[in-house]
């Protein structure tokens, strides 16, 4: 039998990247990597650049009791956040995403070394982890798939009243 699947462990690491549970006194710094226009191009909402746009996510990553600080293992510097969410028990499934890291970890190491902790650490506990990625977020479409994840069907995710189409990707436990 499976251990119970805790959503938010005191910490996840390897020697690139730790992940702690997001707290509260985490925004201030967390927005001020969010606050770069260019991390949000491709995503379904562009203005998350925006405090006033950006408070709701946090407080829904906050709400979700499942979410992330991403730092920078070396440095300590804050490079974003990630998510658990949607964990269903029966069907052995759960989605890792509302991911963003800073532009100056892009195309480095990090993402994979953050969705690697997660998984690994996911896949004790269920089958399958779900991946939902904005239509027009190449980035991200590119980085699930290097994963190994398939995508399996479109399909509309709603955020703060707002319907957005994503692609659904799925990662199988070998």
């Amino acid at each position: 039998m499976k251990p119970e699947f805790n959503l938010q462990p005191d910490f996840l690491e390897d020697e690139i990247t730790k992940l702690i549970p997001l707290q509260e006194n985490h925004f201030e710094e967390l927005y001020k990597v969010a606050s770069d226009p260019l991390i949000w191009e491709q995503h379904p909402v562009k203005e998350r650049y925006k405090i006033e746009i950006f408070k709701p996510f946090f407080e829904g990553a906050m709400n979700s009791k499942g979410a992330f600080l991403i730092l920078d293992k070396k440095s300590n510097e804050v490079m974003g956040t990630t998510r658990f969410y949607d964990y269903d028990k029966e069907k052995s499934s759960v989605g890792i995403g509302y991911t963003f890291i800073g532009r100056k970890f892009w195309g480095g190491p990090y993402n994979k070394s953050n969705k690697k902790l997660m998984i690994d650490y996911a896949f004790q506990h269920v089958d399958t982890i779900l991946f939902h990625v904005g239509i027009e977020n190449f980035r991200s479409q590119k980085a699930v798939s290097k994963l190994g994840a398939a995508k399996i069907k479109e399909t509309i995710v709603s955020a703060n009243g707002v319907d957005m189409p994503h692609f659904e990707y799925e990662l199988k436990k070998q």
